[in-house]
């Protein structure tokens, strides 16, 4: 594979079967999305990221810029604190590859998108419940702090709000 700290391309819907393939191997850290909704999200999406060892997708970012128009509960937590940030929707890895610094790297991508946009910070959100400590911890690192809590998804999930300055 390509170095972690290589040049990123965007996704394409040409990506979303394995978009799918990758997010849904995550639940529940990131929710089931079909290829319908993952094409939306693609769609709605202000910046995307992929990582690839050759041909095959093994990470990937998705985010949006304030003043989207996006439904997400998180992302509208955000939005209404501040417009200036961007926002990672799902950042996904490869369960084989993980460990390999390629999280770490996309979420530096991030960091110098919301700088060259002259943005302040960066926001997420973990799940709390179901737990998700090694998230928790892996954003911490990135010096991400908890700036909220709120129950989404009808209550069924509780999510750690987090930003970091950039």
């Amino acid at each position: 594979m390509t170095s972690p700290l290589s040049s990123f391309d965007a996704l394409t819907l040409a990506d979303v079967p394995r978009l799918v393939e990758l997010n849904d191997a995550a639940s529940p850290a990131v929710p089931i999305t079909s290829a319908t909704e993952m094409a939306a999200l693609l769609g709605a999406a202000g910046f995307t990221l992929a990582v690839r060892d050759h041909d095959t997708l093994v990470g990937f970012v998705i985010g949006m810029h304030s003043g989207a128009d996006y439904a997400s509960e998180n992302y509208r937590f955000f939005d209404a604190r501040s417009s200036d940030f961007l926002y990672v929707d799902r950042i996904v890895i490869d369960a084989e590859r993980r460990g390999a610094g390629i999280g770490r790297a996309l979420y530096e991508a991030v960091f110098d998108l919301a700088r060259t946009g002259g943005l302040r910070e960066v926001t997420c959100e973990v799940n709390l419940n179901p737990p998700n400590p090694e998230s928790l911890a892996f954003h911490a690192r990135l010096g991400f702090t908890r700036v909220g809590e709120q129950e989404t998804k009808n209550g069924s999930v509780t999510v750690a709000l987090l930003a970091t300055a950039v």
